[in-house]
């Protein structure tokens, strides 16, 4: 047991004296392999806007999705990833369960965005049709600082979130 305890004690000294540094070492290994990770398995934080069932207050959910190949094909999948609804229990759709993504095009910094019938009518959860497209537009304009303007369009007839229908 002694013979044991003196191979050992070497090593306990040397980490006494240089746990700082290893300390050290172990963090930023750890930070790089996080880094490394996140870089090169292909997924972007995106944040989703919905809202509260019992106040409406406005509750952000955070996301992780695969990067595309294309800026365009970023938009669609936020954009179905939004009609799918929140995943947490306490927060409301913005569309009805139903409710698709017909089309969606990017060009010259614009989206046009073509969503199914069903969208026209509120979810049964409560909510305003107008009101959940500012925020659905508000989300994609907070995800995607590149685009300038989002042209809303449901079953290809135009809908416009610039002047409050009411």
């Amino acid at each position: 047991m002694n013979n044991f305890k003196n191979k050992i004690e070497p090593v306990f000294s040397f980490l006494r004296k240089y746990q700082k540094w290893l300390l050290l070492v172990l963090l930023i290994a750890l930070a790089s392999i996080a880094f490394l990770d996140y870089y090169f398995s292909g997924y972007e934080r995106r944040t989703f806007i919905f809202y509260n069932y019992e106040d409406g207050s406005v509750v952000l959910e955070e996301r992780m999705l695969k990067r595309a190949d294309s800026k365009e094909n970023d938009l669609v999948m936020y954009a179905e990833e939004t009609l799918m609804g929140p995943i947490n229990t306490d927060s409301l759709p913005l569309f009805p369960k139903n409710t698709r993504l017909e089309s969606l095009m990017y060009r010259d910094n614009i989206v046009y965005l073509n969503l199914s019938e069903d969208a026209a009518i509120a979810p049964s959860e409560g909510g305003d049709v107008y009101k959940n497209l500012k925020t659905f537009d508000s989300g994609i304009r907070r995800n995607f600082p590149y685009v300038s303007d989002i042209r809303f369009f449901i079953a290809g007839n135009a809908v416009s979130t610039d002047t409050d229908p009411k």
